[in-house]
């Protein structure tokens, strides 16, 4: 979706106060391997422009951690896995998980294996320092019957075990139809967490994409306790345009209930809390996720 911006930047709304007392205290209080990092679709255009000087500012603002949104080719923004990894090293960043698409056609059932396209997605991954391979999509042809979702599941099963030999975990990332599609009665998203092992494939709440399939946040974690590892860290409003109802919007500005969503699942185990942006009323993004950081330190994240 095109995405108009103005030529200014506003200063944060929000401030710490006392700023080096109060950073310490919120850190200590941060549960163990707890991390708030940024989703890089949010900054697409920045990354793709000037992406060394994007991750720079990203960096500058205090983000220590990154997630990825363009592998191609086997590169990350134009650069091989460990070129990638030594970049964010030098920054003093790290890449906990990334987003690339799997899909039906990236298993061989002929061979009962993996494509070699999806080994070296998982392999780059690992080079990378990734725990997490996250794929933020479900065909929509594996979603028209049950028995292929079925099928799916046990890709996503397999795909699971072979993350699993390089330390990682194979995740799955929702938008909104998860939420309004359904099959033999249940939800596409019902399927998806009964259907897989909480053991090989993780999920990655959106708790804004959710909105535009009916769906909230707080319900869907107190139906599945303590299964979400990471989230996307979202808030929202009301759309200007286009097809949606709603769009995203700086953190506590919209409609979600989003202190009260993290702080419910940092009580039930998340431990990755990815702030993410898509929509920016007019200003430039690079603000909005720095806004959306200083938020996030705020609530104590």
């Amino acid at each position: 979706m095109s995405i108009t911006r103005r030529s200014f930047i506003r200063n944060s709304a929000f401030t710490i106060a006392g700023s080096t007392l109060l950073s310490n205290k919120l850190l200590a209080m941060a549960p163990k391997g707890e991390l708030t990092g940024v989703q890089l679709y949010s900054i697409r255009d920045d990354m793709k422009t000037n992406p060394m000087g994007t991750l720079q500012e990203l960096a500058k603002m205090g983000y220590k951690h990154v997630e990825h949104a363009n592998y191609v080719n086997r590169k990350f923004y134009g650069w091989n896995a460990k070129e990638f990894r030594k970049i964010l090293d030098d920054l003093g960043m790290s890449m906990p998980s990334g987003h690339t698409v799997m899909t039906a056609q990236h298993w061989d059932a002929t061979k009962k294996d993996f494509t070699d396209a999806w080994k070296y997605t998982v392999e780059d991954a690992a080079i990378c320092g990734q725990k997490y391979v996250i794929s933020p999509w479900l065909q929509e042809d594996k979603r028209k019957n049950f028995d292929d979702m079925k099928g799916m599941m046990e890709v996503f099963n397999k795909c699971g075990e072979l993350c699993n030999k390089s330390g990682m975990k194979f995740g799955y990332h929702n938008h909104d139809f998860e939420f309004s599609e359904t099959l033999n009665g249940r939800t596409i998203f019902d399927i998806i967490l009964g259907e897989t092992d909480s053991k090989l494939v993780m999920q990655q709440l959106d708790i804004g994409n959710m909105i535009n399939g009916g769906a909230k946040a707080l319900d869907i974690m107190k139906k599945y306790p303590g299964r979400f590892e990471s989230m996307h860290v979202k808030d929202e409003i009301a759309a200007s345009g286009g097809n949606e109802k709603y769009e995203s919007t700086i953190l506590g500005a919209g409609i979600v209930p989003v202190k009260e969503v993290i702080d419910l699942g940092r009580k039930w185990g998340t431990k990755h809390f990815i702030i993410e942006q898509e929509s920016y009323q007019g200003k430039k993004p690079l603000e909005t996720v720095k806004e959306d950081l200083a938020i996030m330190k705020k609530w104590g994240y």
